[in-house]
């Protein structure tokens, strides 16, 4: 089975609680991670702070997401780790193969993210139709700007 895409390496982790507050005063306060942005969705009923840690191409994101309504699905709080981010480095490809091998896909397709790179995610949970997923991990697909690939080539090289 050859893949037409490569993973190369963790592109975040995200961090679900009730206050991302409280989630700050551990990740930026404790750990010392830079606070790099903000990104609110209601369809995605987030409110997050994107940190960072590392620099250039293998900076590693960690977004620190409360729910904008705790009422509301998704619930980006009840599992406090709420996803893992991989770079990918040919999205589409990665898409269109792993679906057609039985990965099933979360809702919404391929989009812009919160960091401004297009995403889309592997659902927690198979079904029938697409029995593999994420078995209880939300994971989120990013495709990989071009200093980043070139970045983990010249590593593997």
């Amino acid at each position: 089975m050859t893949r037409p895409f490569k993973v190369l390496g963790i592109q975040q982790i995200a961090i679900g609680g009730p206050s991302k507050e409280k989630l700050k005063t551990l990740w930026v306060d404790m750990l010392g991670l830079e606070v790099t942005g903000t990104f609110m969705s209601e369809r995605e009923n987030v409110d997050e702070d994107i940190c960072a840690m590392g620099k250039g191409p293998f900076k590693v994101e960690v977004d620190l997401m409360q729910p904008l309504d705790p009422e509301k699905k998704p619930a980006v709080h009840t599992t406090p780790l709420n996803h893992v981010g991989l770079w990918i480095d040919d999205l589409p490809k990665a898409v269109e193969w792993l679906s057609a091998n039985g990965v099933r896909f979360a809702p919404g397709g391929i989009r812009k993210g919160a960091a401004g790179f297009d995403i889309c995610f592997l659902h927690p949970k198979g079904n029938e139709e697409f029995p593999i997923g994420g078995e209880g991990v939300l994971v989120e697909l990013v495709q990989a700007p071009p200093e980043v690939v070139d970045a983990f080539a010249k590593l593997a090289g």
